[in-house]
């Protein structure tokens, strides 16, 4: 990621953004938590994509050099939390869910004004107990550093609908299906069908953010039927695809 930017204070604020709109790389000597009620946010880093739609926020630990970028016009909730304290105890950017609760309590310390008040620190004090019993989620598409598997994943990327099996795909860039099968494992961490319905779930929850119907995201995605993917959508997330598209 070239032309990174160091901002020492993570901030804590509500910033809009317009869909399609991005924030580039950069990092904080903080810890970060991004949380977006409406459409979909992705962070970026050299490491992979970690997306959240509004039932889900994203843990960004000090120093991690990441980007945003907006599915959906979004409310950006952000938070800084100093790095000598890490109630989640992660060192790695993480998806967690975000109760009724927690989605209050993130909404109204990220409200102005923000004066150091006693009021002020019982609120964070409980919001970060509050994150500490969050689950996390593994809403996450890793980046391949082998250029076989990359070459693969790319392959997908273009055509998250491609219904080519490991075999095919593998004769195409000249590897065989047993060291493809390895590389998914040892290189992302997960098998070959884990990854593409991660890529499958993070084109739909774009599309949903730019209110494509169900039935033309489960197409284009590569999903048999709607209502298979509404199955696997509602396994992911908690919730059906059209309640997602309504709440966006």
């Amino acid at each position: 990621m070239p032309n990174i930017r160091h901002e020492p204070v993570a901030p804590t604020r509500l910033q809009p953004l317009a869909s399609g709109e991005c924030i580039d790389p950069h990092r904080h000597d903080d810890h970060q938590i991004l949380y977006a009620g409406s459409g979909v946010l992705a962070i970026t880093t050299d490491a992979g994509t970690w997306f959240a739609p509004g039932t889900r926020a994203i843990w960004v630990p000090a120093g991690t050099v990441h980007a945003h970028r907006a599915y959906g016009d979004l409310e950006l909730h952000m938070l800084g939390v100093p790095a000598a304290t890490n109630p989640l105890d992660l060192d790695r950017p993480t998806v967690l869910v975000v109760s009724p609760l927690l989605r209050e309590l993130i909404r109204a310390y990220t409200r102005a004004p923000q004066e150091d008040t006693p009021e002020r620190r019982r609120l964070h004090a409980v919001l970060l107990d509050e994150l500490r019993v969050s689950p996390q989620r593994p809403v996450h598409l890793p980046e391949p550093s082998d250029p076989r598997l990359a070459a693969v994943c790319a392959a997908l990327r273009r055509d998250p609908a491609d219904t080519r099996t490991l075999a095919a795909l593998g004769a195409e860039v000249g590897v065989g299906e047993r060291t493809l099968t390895r590389l998914f494992r040892a290189d992302l961490g997960m098998t070959f069908p884990q990854w593409r319905t991660q890529l499958r779930l993070y084109h739909a929850l774009r599309m949903l953010a730019d209110g494509s119907p169900v039935t033309t995201v489960a197409h284009t995605c590569g999903w048999s039927s709607t209502s298979a993917f509404i199955d696997v959508f509602r396994r992911a997330y908690g919730h059906t695809p059209g309640v997602h598209n309504r709440t966006a």
